[in-house]
């Protein structure tokens, strides 16, 4: 407890001398294609039987930071559900997404049920705090777009750290170690965060080292069809420590209607939700706690053991929230690199240790915020890509996506 207090005494003093994104009107957007509802029940659905779940939690008063391309507010099945949020790119709050990819990722946590739609979020009581980071997308095998480098990612972390968020959501990826991602990410372990983040669909061009998936403390969440075997590009590597639905997902589009979208991304965010679920049904948990839970009520993977391609299996969110663990299983650090909460006595060998130790507190905040003035966003071409193999929507209009 000490070490929190003193921890979220520093976050309150970046708090106040941290630069306020200045207001502006929001981005201006091509037309949005237009989507259809999809009214039938989406695989993903059917196969974790969401009432089921529902009667247990739904993640209300836990808060998920989507750190994507926005989220449109004006969904009818997001409407009541997102926070203003940041806009990193543009200026202004988070609730305009250009490109669909980022209202995808949040209906997939949080989309309400409504009559006519087959789509309902996993922890649908939750809230999504939306920052926007990029408006890049796939368009006919061309990236366009603009957004920020893993500098700016790293910013939005931040962003989500003073927020005091349950969980952050990446549904991107990028192959440089940054260091000031680095930093940022462990910071925001160090905060009592669950950390979600896609492994990436680079398997067939050359499975580079997807960051934030491999550092400490994340979840690395790679992606499986509807017959339970690994999407063929999603990444394979120690990073993976779970995998979840992630082909052929149908996600929440802006101006209305649905999409099905594939890849590492749209896998993502089944495993942010349940970590929202389970912060809510199991609140005594912290969040390494919960992270490590997870992994251990995931399904056996094919071929019943822990491999490279499925980390330690299935996700299972019913499991994750009603599983007696055995003694010991939700202490021990998990296979994937997932840490055990750091006590006092030990909290000089941590990256928060280091950074905050006795004595240091003022110098380091200082220096903390030096670095993200830096980081102050604009638009420069960025190394990461959201994770999503394609769009379409299901009546075959095409939907914007990424690579």
């Amino acid at each position: 407890m000490r070490v929190h207090r003193v921890w979220w005494a520093v976050v309150a003093l970046l708090a106040a001398v941290l630069p306020a994104v200045p207001a502006a009107a929001a981005p201006t957007c091509e037309p949005a294609t237009s989507y259809r509802a999809v009214t039938d029940v989406p695989w993903p659905q059917r196969r974790y039987d969401y009432a089921s779940i529902a009667r247990l939690a739904d993640g209300r008063g836990v808060t998920v930071a989507v750190i994507d391309s926005g989220v449109d507010a004006d969904h009818p099945q997001l409407r009541g559900r997102v926070a203003a949020g940041v806009d990193l790119v543009d200026g202004g709050n988070g609730q305009v997404d250009c490109v669909g990819h980022g209202t995808a990722v949040a209906s997939v946590i949080a989309a309400r049920p409504r009559s006519g739609s087959g789509l309902r979020g996993l922890a649908a009581g939750a809230t999504i705090l939306p920052i926007r980071v990029t408006d890049r997308h796939d368009s006919d095998g061309d990236v366009v777009g603009s957004g920020l480098d893993a500098k700016g990612v790293a910013t939005a972390v931040r962003r989500a750290i003073l927020a005091r968020v349950g969980v952050i959501n990446l549904s991107l990826s990028t192959t440089t170690d940054d260091p000031a991602l680095r930093d940022a990410i462990a910071d925001a372990v160090a905060a009592d965060i669950v950390v979600v983040a896609a492994a990436g669909n680079a398997r067939e061009r050359g499975n580079p080292t997807p960051y934030p998936a491999a550092y400490p403390g994340v979840l690395g969440v790679g992606a499986i069809d509807e017959s339970g075997q690994r999407v063929a590009a999603s990444q394979v590597g120690s990073y993976v420590d779970i995998v979840a639905p992630g082909a052929q997902v149908i996600g929440a589009q802006p101006g209305g209607g649905h999409a099905a979208m594939s890849g590492t991304s749209l896998a993502a965010p089944f495993v942010a939700a349940t970590a929202a679920l389970v912060r809510q049904y199991r609140s005594d948990l912290d969040a390494a706690a919960v992270a490590r839970r997870l992994l251990a009520t995931a399904d056996p993977a094919p071929g019943a053991r822990r491999a490279a391609d499925y980390g330690h299996g299935v996700l299972n969110p019913l499991r994750a929230l009603t599983d007696v663990l055995p003694v010991g299983a939700a202490r021990a650090p998990a296979a994937g690199g997932v840490p055990t909460r750091p006590t006092t006595a030990a909290v000089g060998s941590t990256g928060l240790g280091r950074a905050f130790g006795v004595g240091g507190v003022l110098v380091a905040a200082g220096g903390s915020v030096a670095l993200i003035a830096m980081f102050v966003p604009a638009g420069r071409r960025r190394r990461w890509r959201p994770g999503v193999l394609s769009a379409r929507d299901p009546g075959s209009h095409r939907a914007p996506g990424a690579h």
